[in-house]
């Protein structure tokens, strides 16, 4: 893969050097030492991804993320020595496009290997995901439901660009929203509750991590919390596991959908927004096929027309709408 490195301080770089080199078919074909040089680098060589740094002066990375992802986009991979202090400039930048997030590499500290293992994990990842290398479509048995049971659920899926087009599409819910509504995000567990504090204070609604044995409540957003997948089960409870141990995507969209579309017995909508890759599409499917209403975001509003589009190809949706318009169609659905 051809890395490019954009950060100004030089023990840094070289720690990313080193941990690169683990990997041989890992090439860093340029580094920037601030974000002008970035957008400009990429202008002349576009490489397969970017390990940005958050602060540096001349031009920050959320800025050099925003401009790289609107005139050469590329896989972006954030790079922090602090991520906890960062948080809210991690999100905006996803909110840009960018895929992930990672601490810098360590130097000089205990084994090497150990310290470049978590970039070169997200790195592996990554590489399948803008391979876009889809997995099979899974058998799911018919759902049963009840009639009885009207419960609402409001399923949304997101990836990259997805922190910003959460934050503008819970902006349009009014609180005390009914449906419950749970949120599957490509994102480590590390961020997990930063992101869901930072949803709640960007978006007014109250959004927390579900918990493991919880059922969605009326009025609640819910924010998939683990890097296993998270699902509904038969009993109408939550739960995270590791399986499909092969999943690229963690936690998988597909995954939570499929659950739905086999068990939900009441109400629902299933939501896929911007991201990388094709993960949702075949689950946004599924529950079409149970009679659900699917939406996906549509491609100007997108940070990253990748899941939609995928989703798109199939028939997914029944229904394609700009970002804005998706919050008046969920209220719209659920005053009737």
């Amino acid at each position: 893969m051809k890395i490019a490195i954009v950060n100004d301080m030089p023990m840094a770089v070289e720690a990313l050097r080193r941990a690169l080199a683990f990997e041989p078919a890992h090439e860093v074909v340029w580094v920037a030492s601030n974000g002008r040089e970035a957008v400009q680098s990429c202008l002349e060589l576009t490489p397969d991804l970017i390990l940005m740094d958050l602060i540096m002066p001349i031009m920050d990375g959320v800025e050099a993320t925003r401009q790289i992802m609107a005139s050469t986009p590329c896989a972006i991979v954030i790079v922090t020595v602090d991520r906890h202090q960062n948080v809210h400039r991690v999100f905006e930048a996803m909110g840009h496009g960018a895929l992930d997030v990672v601490d810098t590499p360590a130097l000089g500290a205990g084994d090497p290997r150990e310290a470049a293992a978590p970039l070169l994990r997200k790195i592996l990842n990554i590489g399948w995901l803008i391979g876009q290398r889809g997995t099979p479509m899974r058998n799911v048995a018919p759902a049963t439901r009840e009639a009885s049971k009207r419960q609402k659920l409001i399923a949304i899926g997101s990836s990259a660009g997805g922190p910003a087009a959460l934050e503008i599409l819970l902006k349009g819910l009014p609180r005390g929203f009914e449906p419950a509504i749970v949120l599957v995000q490509h994102v480590d567990q590390v961020f997990a509750a930063g992101m869901a504090e930072w949803l709640s204070s960007a978006s007014g609604l109250s959004v927390r991590l579900a918990r493991d044995g919880e059922t969605p409540q009326s009025g609640t957003v819910l924010l998939a919390g683990t890097n296993h997948h998270i699902r509904l089960l038969k009993n109408g409870t939550l739960a995270y596991t590791a399986e499909p141990v092969n999943e690229i995507y963690r936690p998988s969209i597909d995954v939570f959908f499929e659950s739905v579309a086999q068990f939900w017995s009441g109400d629902a909508v299933g939501v896929l927004l911007t991201g990388m890759g094709r993960d949702g599409a075949q689950g946004l499917k599924l529950m079409r096929q149970q009679g659900y209403l699917t939406i996906a975001q549509d491609q100007q509003t997108s940070a990253v027309y990748g899941m939609p589009k995928a989703a798109a190809a199939i028939d997914a949706a029944v229904e394609i709408r700009p970002l804005e318009r998706i919050a008046p169609r969920l209220m719209d659905v659920f005053s009737q």
